[in-house]
């Protein structure tokens, strides 16, 4: 074997060990998120969001569209997920609960309070289906 054909073989196989660890990295599941926020004592109806989210397969913290708020203390029993959150700008805590329907969808609302007043998020997810790089 030359040189070069050494080199060669040696720069093959190093690259096709990059691609089969690159297609071997986990996928997540991508979610569609909407949220509803309501406020007390406003008369109008607050606009809603939808924003896409990949998250890991195993749900660590539910998926979270919201990139200045930060999930604790999340807990599952059965189908139903709970968690503290607190966010910054503006300043909030509060405490969200889901409830999986099925693999593929959920529903649920966010209880948040703050020195502006009481917010309530209603929260519903659908599984688009897989992507990359989840959160």
């Amino acid at each position: 074997m030359t040189r070069w054909t050494a080199i060669f073989v040696t720069s093959f196989f190093v690259l096709g060990l990059g691609v089969l660890a690159a297609s071997q990295a986990p996928k997540g599941d991508l979610w569609e998120i909407t949220s509803q926020p309501s406020m007390e004592g406003m008369p109008m109806k607050l606009p809603s969001n939808t924003v896409k989210v990949c998250s890991a397969k195993e749900w660590k913290e539910p998926p979270n569209g919201q990139k200045n708020c930060k999930s604790t203390n999340m807990k599952i029993e059965g189908n139903k997920v709970t968690w503290d959150v607190q966010c910054t700008a503006p300043a909030m805590t509060g405490r969200g609960e889901i409830v999986r329907e099925s693999a593929t969808a959920y529903t649920g609302q966010i209880k948040m309070t703050s020195d502006a007043g009481n917010m309530t998020i209603a929260l519903s997810g659908k599984k688009l289906g897989e992507c990359d790089n989840p959160q």
